[in-house]
């Protein structure tokens, strides 16, 4: 079967593996003919030769991981151990080894759950972002009347913001570096500032501190530290962006003064809110359409990561789909 490796920073190789069979599968897992990906942010520091967080890069050479590094994929179910999945079902969710750059995929049945038949499976793709937002967002205070800001409006911020706006947010800030203008009314964002995040609350007034802070960038330190910067008084702050660090350095000074709550996690209850995502684009039919801006091949995968490297300001989210 096909299945695609990482053999140097920005380079990927299309190669031939052993086919993945029922009997690969232990108690709960699930084997899937792959349909469907997404690339996420998370994804790209592995892309790019950097060592990262994410399950299965343990520091040894990327090169050597079948599949890697990515984990948001739609499949049909070929065989299951799994008591809610049945071969034929098309699923949506996790790639549970960071492995589903491949032409069968086997992961936790857990972190899948059915998808509408009326999506295609590129635009499926899009239902395990929307479900971790979903899920963050139960984590936070009531978002109705909020000023609600959300740095970094990649193809997770921008999610952030539609679900604010769509939970009754009273303004939506969206900061981001790229001009993402255009794209503003689709997603909801209703103050759009270019800027980095360090410009943007070196010159924030107090009165436009917002109530909730969500830093959807990651990979570096110093935007959560703005993100606190621009947090109101009694305000929460959510840090969604993946750690490559171990240690952030924050000022407790303004934690303490300005009576902050800062929270963190990754999601969970997967199926749970996968299904969640699936009712919410039921009930926004227009989101995943607008949300999947660039459809790749199997065979151009290269193609793929390195348009999710551009900083393109019509680019959203981007689909490999077979």
């Amino acid at each position: 079967m096909w299945s695609y490796r990482i053999i140097a920073p920005y380079e990927f190789e299309r190669t031939s593996i052993t086919d993945k069979t029922a009997d690969d599968l232990s108690e709960g897992q699930v084997l899937l003919r792959f349909l469907a990906a997404g690339v996420c942010g998370s994804d790209l520091p592995g892309f790019r030769g950097a060592k990262g967080r994410l399950p299965g890069d343990d520091g040894a050479s990327a090169a050597e991981k079948d599949g890697f590094p990515i984990h948001e994929v739609a499949g049909q179910v070929i065989a299951s151990r799994h008591r809610q999945h049945r071969p034929g079902d098309r699923v949506v969710g996790w790639a549970s080894g960071f492995d589903g750059l491949m032409e069968r995929v086997i992961s936790d049945g857990d972190g899948l759950a059915p998808y509408d038949p009326g999506l295609t499976a590129a635009q499926a793709v899009g239902l395990q972002p929307l479900a971790c937002v979903l899920y963050a967002c139960e984590q936070l205070p009531d978002l109705a009347g909020r000023h609600v800001a959300i740095i970094g409006q990649g193809s997770i911020g921008l999610l952030f913001s539609y679900v604010a706006k769509a939970a009754g947010a009273r303004r939506v800030t969206g900061v981001d570096p790229v001009d993402r203008q255009s794209l503003a009314t689709i997603f909801g964002v209703d103050e759009v500032v270019r800027a980095t995040s360090d410009r943007w609350v070196g010159q924030l007034a107090p009165a436009d501190r917002a109530d909730i802070v969500i830093e959807a960038v990651g990979h570096q330190v110093a935007t959560l530290g703005h993100a606190i910067e621009a947090t109101a008084p009694g305000g929460t702050v959510f840090y969604f962006g993946v750690a490559d660090d171990e240690v952030y350095p924050i000022s407790m000074r303004l934690m303490l003064r300005n009576n902050l709550t800062l929270k963190s996690g990754v999601t969970l209850d997967r199926r749970r809110v996968l299904e969640l995502a699936g009712k919410f684009a039921a009930e926004h039919p227009e989101l995943l359409g607008c949300y999947l801006t660039h459809t790749f091949g199997v065979d151009d995968v290269q193609g793929a990561f390195d348009l999710a490297c551009r900083p393109v300001p019509e680019r959203v989210k981007i689909a490999i789909a077979q």
